[in-house]
């Protein structure tokens, strides 16, 4: 299927501006000037809703470092804990914020049944492998320990998120089954939206969509050369959790892909192996449309009904 064609304007506009020189690909720009564009950037996909209450306040990572995190409900109040998605945004561990996901985060909560929980996890060169899973895990552990008083109910949580957030979430919930005594939080269900999966090989996917459809292949290998310490960090499960040697007994899963994107076929291949290990999966596919597609819902009007349906499982599960 080809790309949609509103989406296929975007494409075009995107790669005009590289043609005229006004824009760079990320591969080519330090990861500062990486970052200033990608929240530049987000502000052309959604407008974030009002409607939607949040507070934001700080979490201790295990190092003493203050986290910033953002906690969102919408929809109508509820008596009593509320059940939890906590969130993690993508960006390849070098870019993203809290403010490039918060349109996002907040269509989501305004789907109701659940509050959101979105941690900002440190970023790379800076922070390396395995610094973003340890804040992620402290992040799961605080839920259980702090959440109650904010409202939440630890133990009816999913963890989600989009690409690399997608990663973090799933190392997250091997973790709740592996390293009981490192993550306390046992999720109920994992939502996995166009994850990375294995950082060590490249497949049909990464050469058939390599360029031209928003994330390209040549960054995808620009993150991981600022994420990794070594080469061996990149086959570490915690960095490419289809290379985990057990992926049994974890929380049901939703794997949502994209037609048109480099990790398609590594998100197929983890879904495959999460089923084989006797694990429910749901698997979903956008074949019309490119990476980044759940963060486009003032761009693409097919993506209302995307989130409305995430958030729908996401209330059947906990």
């Amino acid at each position: 299927m080809a790309v949609l064609p509103e989406l296929e304007a975007f494409l075009e506009l995107a790669e005009f501006g590289r043609l005229t020189g006004k824009s760079r690909p990320m591969h080519e720009q330090t990861p500062q000037q990486a970052r200033i564009d990608f929240e530049a950037s987000s502000g052309f996909l959604d407008v974030p809703l009002d409607s939607v209450a949040c507070e934001d306040f700080t979490i201790a990572a295990r190092d003493g470092h203050s986290l910033s995190a953002r906690l969102y409900r919408g929809g109508k109040s509820i008596d009593g804990l509320q059940p939890v998605m906590l969130y993690f945004h993508g960006g390849g561990y070098v870019v993203g914020s809290l403010d490039s996901h918060d349109a996002l985060c907040r269509r989501l909560a305004a789907q109701g049944g659940f509050a959101l929980l979105t941690v900002d996890y440190r970023l790379a060169p800076e922070w390396r492998f395995p610094t973003p899973v340890q804040d992620a895990c402290d992040a799961g552990n605080w839920l259980v320990r702090e959440g109650s008083a904010h409202g939440l109910d630890a133990s009816r949580v999913a963890v989600a998120g989009d690409s690399v957030g997608a990663t973090l979430a799933t190392v997250l919930s091997i973790m709740a089954v592996r390293e009981p005594a490192e993550l306390l939080l046992k999720p109920k269900a994992q939502v996995l939206v166009y994850p990375v999966t294995d950082a060590t090989t490249k497949r049909a996917s990464h050469r058939d969509f390599a360029e031209g459809y928003l994330l390209e292949t040549p960054t995808l290998d620009w993150f991981y050369a600022h994420y990794a310490r070594t080469t061996q960090d990149l086959a570490d499960w915690r960095c490419s959790p289809l290379l985990a040697d057990d992926l049994s007994g974890l929380a049901p899963a939703l794997v949502y892909l994209a037609g048109h994107d480099p990790l398609h076929d590594e998100g197929l291949a983890y879904a495959e192996r999460l089923r084989a290990a006797g694990n429910e999966v749901t698997l979903l596919e956008q074949p019309g449309m490119t990476h980044d597609f759940m963060r486009m819902g003032g761009l693409l009007s097919e993506v209302e009904g995307i989130h409305a349906q995430v958030a729908g499982w996401v209330r059947s599960r906990v």
